[in-house]
């Protein structure tokens, strides 16, 4: 699923036009990302929690020629989902795939 089929389901499911469905969406990821940014971590209730993570600087190759680079320290976005989420998405089943 992307944005807009994203947009089109809260559309029809929350009985909303699909600009306020994106604008929506947008305030959202927005809010999400504004909170991350300050270091903060946002949980969702039986979704799951979206927080910050500290990368440490490293040495990595150059796949081309095998020279070894510095890979700077970073902040990256960890997602780690909830109990009642893993949840259902393990107790959904899944079509099974023919050889």
């Amino acid at each position: 699923m992307n944005k807009a089929e994203l947009i089109d389901q809260i559309s029809k499911d929350a009985g909303i036009t699909k600009a306020e469905a994106n604008a929506t969406i947008d305030s959202i990821t927005g809010a999400i990302i504004a909170t991350l940014k300050k270091g903060d971590r946002v949980t969702l209730v039986g979704f799951g929690t979206f927080s910050v993570s500290e990368r440490a600087a490293r040495n990595g190759r150059n796949p081309q020629n095998g020279a070894i680079i510095k890979i700077k320290a970073r902040k990256v976005p960890k997602f780690k989902a909830g109990k009642e989420f893993s949840a259902k998405i393990a107790s959904s089943k899944t079509p099974k795939k023919s050889s």
